[in-house]
This record gives C-alpha cells, structure tokens and sequence, in this order.
C-alpha cells in the first residue's frame, strides 16, 4: 500500500469555504510524514500533499517556527518534532473513550492471552487508539497506538466499512478499486461478505498477515465516531476454529465497551 496519502481525498476540504486553507494545508504537510518517511524534503512534500514547492516551502517554514517540525540543514529536509509527540499524549492521555474502554481490553488480553485493539476511520485507512499485545507465539509484527493499517485489507476496516454511511463506503470502494485494479473482484466480495458478517454475527474476520488471524466489531452510538474493537492471535490453526474460540470474547467485549461509553455520557 502507498504511503503518500491519497490526493482525491484532501480535495473537497480544500474547496471548503468555511475551513482556513492555510490551516489545512500545513495539516497536510504534517500527514505526510510516515513510518519510513520521517525525513522529507520540500519536494518530497509537495509530491505527497499534491501542493507546489512554493507553497510548501513556506508552510515548512511556519512550522519550523512553531515548533512542529525540525529541520534538518545538512540533508535538507525536515522531519516531525517533538512537540508533535506531546500533542500524541495528551489526546491519550484526555480521551474519554480510551479512559473507558482500554482497561476492559487489558482484562480480555491478559485473560485470554490474546491481542486487543482499539481503531477509528482516517481517511481510507484505520488508526489503532490502543494495541493490548499479549501473544501467545512469538510475532514479528508489533502494533502500537497511532499504526496505520489498510482498511480494505484488515478485519477492521472490513467492521468498518459494513457499517459505514453508504455515501462514504462507496467513495471508499472507489478508491480502493482505483488503488488496486489486479484482483479487484475477489476484493470486492470479501468485503461484501464481512459487512454480511458483522450484520448476521455482529463481528468479521480476516488473515491479511500471514499465520495472525483477527477478528473485529464494531461500536456504532449516536453522534459518536465509528469505533472499532479487534481480537487477534498468532496461530497455525484455521479461521473457523479461532472464530469459535475468539467470536464470543470479543462481542461480549462490545457489550460491555458500548454499556461504559453510554453510562460515561
């Protein structure tokens, strides 16, 4: 999957009358910066926002200035700051939702010894809020809070997308079938068949790295954001027995998650 963050997708707040373009933009600047990509010179930067040199040019400098980016004179380029960071932790430290649901994770975790995630929609990608790693194997992948992973690929971007308003799940599918046309109409239907899952068992599974199988629900409440919970282990065995193991777990979980975000306000 791409890093640079898809063009198609910044557009219409750009066109927004009622945002500050400048606001955004530097916003945009600040996406750009990835895994992998954590340094980034002013042309790296306006390939990835899809704005020109001179306007990223200044944008860079201003948040120099602020505090946000570092820049980096002998290469040129710039890279996020530590104040960047800080931001990081006190929306974790500050949210109500993680206040609320992480410790009910961590139980499940270390009952089960399993891996238990929190994730939101960012665009066409999904964000852990929190990762409860207590593995049974030892895994060469480690998922933190703030890890990107694909939404058409995962459990839960798949959770999400079944419950997703339609307009926005079909500019989402769109994108996807841009993205990747190869194989496109086996993508397609494993999609369609999880929102079938969570709408029939409330819950979707899927293998996108090799020997971890996931599954995740999703917590849909009235003006709130479209939460995802995912459980998940490294194992050799096949989906239908983790399912039986792991199904129940994790709606019981939701139960008692969606109970605590209500009684919470």
């Amino acid at each position: 999957m791409s890093n640079t963050p898809s063009a198609k997708a910044r557009r219409p707040h750009h066109e927004d009358p009622m945002l500050n373009r400048s606001l955004v933009r530097g916003v945009e600047v600040l996406r750009a910066f990835r895994p992998g990509a954590d340094l980034l010179g002013n042309g790296e930067l306006a390939e990835r926002t899809g704005l020109s040199r001179a306007t990223v040019s200044r944008l860079t400098q201003t948040l120099v200035e602020t505090g946000l980016l570092e820049h980096d004179r002998a290469r040129r380029a710039y890279r996020l700051a530590a104040h960047v960071l800080s931001l990081a932790h006190a929306m974790r430290a500050g949210s109500p939702v993680l206040n609320t649901v992480a410790p009910l994770m961590r139980a499940l975790a270390e009952k089960m010894r399993i891996n238990v995630g929190l994730a939101v929609p960012d665009r066409d990608e999904m964000v852990y809020l929190e990762s409860v790693r207590y593995n049974r194997r030892v895994a060469l992948r480690h998922v933190v809070a703030g890890q990107r992973v694909p939404m058409e690929l995962t459990s839960l971007g798949r959770a999400y997308l079944a419950v997703a308003p339609e307009p926005t799940r079909r500019a989402l599918l769109a994108q996807f079938r841009s993205r990747r046309p190869t194989g496109w109409g086996q993508l397609r239907d494993e999609i369609q068949s999880a929102k079938l899952s969570v709408e029939q068992r409330g819950y979707c599974s899927a293998a996108w790295q090799p020997e971890v199988i996931a599954l995740s629900a999703p917590i849909v409440l009235a003006d709130r954001p479209i939460y995802v919970l995912n459980v998940s282990v490294a194992t050799a065995a096949n989906m239908d027995d983790v399912e039986q193991e792991l199904s129940g777990p994790l709606l019981s979980l939701r139960e008692k998650a969606t109970a605590a975000l209500l009684a919470s306000g």
